[in-house]
């Protein structure tokens, strides 16, 4: 795999912020998709996407399924979502993209929202999709929803072979110190953090109205940057102590070396979020079932291509051609960006 970015576009930063905001994200029609409600294990629910194809000639339950668990605050509408749809809708395979809770337009009811190392419920969801599925299944997890999805791959160990045939993680901050410390510093702080904060806050503030006392509020309106957010709601409403703890205790980088499926680690080494100091090493995965790719362009989630405005379905072909490939299903997706 290979990764070049435009020499229009220059910079982590930048290569960052364009394609988010301005980059073409599909080649076909915008995804179109059907929702389905799961009622989750503890009374609660999820809202999952699955992409509408007409003229598909076989059943959904056949075809290769993709599923794309999402970033911080993101949604079946982020760019990158829309770009793996647009990819898998390509190549007439299924998609299937679960939201975790809060981020479907309407507010969960359980006491609790989604973290970065939320691995039981990647697992279940999982198993879930798996159950109803009987053709390839591969999960891709995009920023946080790529630590979680490594994370449950780590935890499971060789049992995540029932559940998924590959897993890839996309700019995710498998050191969620290095990564939350870096988004806490200048200019990310100014651009990045406010943005999160936008609708961390107010979405925390809705969950305690749903449950009084969950929280300190005054902690909670005092929090100007993420590291404060998790100590005060992410870290207590998921069972960790502090952040700190969370973060260590969340990450995915420490436990590589557990995975036992096919599992692609992608991490641009100019992603303003993730330092590339902060990347995993060959030697610290220590197993045959982990392959690192990071390119030293790309930016966070970015990964622009072609001419001015560009184009991000660049990683969504380079990831889906490699989990096609470790899926068995690699006959009708190549590895390398068909659109120039």
């Amino acid at each position: 795999m290979k990764y070049v970015a435009p020499r229009w576009l220059p910079g982590g930063q930048l290569q960052t912020i364009w394609p988010a905001l301005y980059s073409r994200r599909v080649f076909g029609p915008r995804p179109v998709y059907r929702r389905e409600r799961w009622d989750t294990p503890d009374g609660d629910f999820v809202d999952v996407d699955f992409l509408l194809e007409e003229g598909a000639t076989a059943p959904a339950a056949l075809r290769p399924l993709l599923v794309v668990f999402h970033g911080l605050e993101g949604s079946s509408r982020s760019h990158y979502c829309e770009a793996f749809a647009d990819w898998a809708r390509e190549r007439g395979w299924a998609c299937a993209l679960p939201h975790f809770r809060g981020c479907s337009g309407e507010i969960n009811r359980a006491p609790r929202a989604y973290h970065s190392g939320d691995h039981a419920e990647i697992g279940w969801m999982l198993q879930r999709l798996r159950a109803s599925h009987q053709g390839p299944l591969v999960a891709v997890g995009v920023s946080l929803g790529g630590n979680a999805l490594l994370r449950w791959a780590a935890e499971v160990g060789e049992d995540a072979a029932r559940s998924a045939d590959a897993v890839a993680a996309v700019c995710s901050p498998i050191d969620l110190a290095a990564g939350g410390h870096a988004i806490g510093r200048g200019f990310n702080r100014q651009v990045y953090t406010r943005m999160f904060m936008r609708t961390l806050v107010p979405k925390a503030l809705r969950k305690l109205a749903q449950h009084p006392g969950l929280f300190d509020r005054q902690a909670l309106m005092a929090a100007r940057d993420l590291y404060a957010f998790d100590n005060v709601f992410t870290a207590p409403l998921h069972g960790f102590r502090n952040t700190e703890d969370y973060w260590r205790r969340a990450s995915a980088k420490p436990l590589l070396h557990h995975i036992r499926v096919p599992a692609l680690v992608v991490n641009a080494r100019n992603d303003p979020f993730v330092p590339a100091a902060s990347l995993p090493l060959p030697h610290e995965v220590r197993n045959g079932f982990v392959t690192l790719w990071q390119p030293p362009h790309g930016g966070h989630v970015g990964f622009a291509h072609g001419r001015l405005p560009g184009h991000v379905r660049a990683m969504p072909d380079a990831v889906g051609g490699w989990l096609a490939e470790h899926a068995g299903a690699g006959t009708r997706a190549s590895a390398q960006s068909p659109h120039g």
